[in-house]
């Protein structure tokens, strides 16, 4: 799919602030400042290739790209920058990859999936005038709705805990609803992780842009800003993975003591039943004159003292409070 999108007086043009090119000749009659690729076929980056001269590698937005090849700059001026951006999908959460290539002032991006931060571009850019000026300005603004959907995720990361809180820190917490608990810390602790490696990748390419000088006065300083405001997620992404850490811990702790209660009852059971089987041992065994043979009341007296040594322990083990 390929979406081209043009500036009239500060707003992104187009349709629904976007035009999907269906043809060369669409493509030629256009002047766009920002042209959208999603998973392009090879004859959209023909069309691409014959309206502005550039060639769009396959292996573009492979994941197995070598870190060093991420930020560059060609020798005829065009900008190669390529940034993974995160969607909070509540199956997979996972990070994309995006080439964004600058070239001729007008920026290209290029990625397999539709992206919740273009959206939110789009939608900014609909509600505010002047927001954007050159194709530039455009690729600041992505990496700053990329912050504020960050922000947006961990706000919601904080709610989702919270209810995790509420259960884990309740009076008793069985085994079945700890797998539940567990399983939703370590959703969350995922999704966090991933927030903590997309605002890193956004730091760095906004760094990139910054000593490449390819920014004006005003474009620095919005730069310096959204990188002031990465620094803000880094300790709130650092307050959760100790909050997740610590539910973690308690629910294991839990767990650890459902499982010992278990095999309390087991050991409680096996030093009970010690002596009688030592008792049945004895009277097993072969004398000359068998208690049982030579007293009429052999039997029941032996059954009695078995019974005696298996009440005397859970009376002491009751008064010990072992069996609560």
């Amino acid at each position: 799919m390929l979406n081209v999108f043009t500036l009239d007086n500060g707003r992104l043009k187009g349709g629904l602030f976007q035009e999907e090119i269906e043809s060369a000749e669409d493509l030629a009659l256009s002047r766009p400042i920002w042209v959208d690729l999603e998973m392009p076929s090879v004859q959209e980056k023909g069309w691409i290739h014959d309206r502005f001269g550039l060639t769009i590698p396959e292996d573009i937005v492979d994941e197995d790209l070598e870190e060093s090849a991420r930020f560059y700059e060609e020798d005829n001026g065009e900008l190669h920058i390529r940034s993974d951006f995160l969607i909070d999908d509540d199956e997979k959460p996972r990070n994309v990859r995006v080439a964004f290539i600058l070239h001729n002032n007008v920026l290209f991006s290029i990625h397999n999936e539709d992206l919740p931060v273009f959206r939110l571009l789009r939608l900014r850019a609909r509600r505010i005038p002047a927001l954007i000026e050159d194709a530039k300005d455009v690729l600041l603004k992505l990496y700053d709705a990329d912050a504020e959907y960050s922000a947006d995720i961990l706000e919601r990361i904080y709610d989702n805990l919270e209810k995790v809180s509420a259960r884990v820190l309740k009076s008793d917490v069985n085994d079945a609803e700890a797998g539940v608990v567990l399983s939703a810390i370590a959703r969350e602790e995922d999704l966090n992780g991933r927030i903590r490696r997309n605002v890193m990748d956004t730091r760095r390419a906004l760094s990139f842009m910054m000593r490449s000088r390819m920014l004006n006065a005003e474009q620095f300083e919005e730069s310096r800003q959204i990188l002031r405001d990465i620094d803000s997620l880094d300790s709130h992404t650092a307050f959760l993975f100790d909050k997740i850490n610590f539910l973690m811990d308690a629910t294991v702790g839990f767990i650890n003591i459902n499982q010992n209660k278990i095999i309390k009852i087991f050991s409680v059971a096996s030093v009970a039943l010690l002596p009688p089987t030592l008792i049945a041992s004895i009277y097993g065994m072969n004398f000359r004159h068998m208690p049982e043979l030579e007293q009429t009341w052999g039997y029941p007296f032996a059954l009695a003292l078995m019974a005696a040594s298996v009440a005397a322990p859970f009376i002491y083990f009751r008064r010990k409070g072992w069996l609560r």
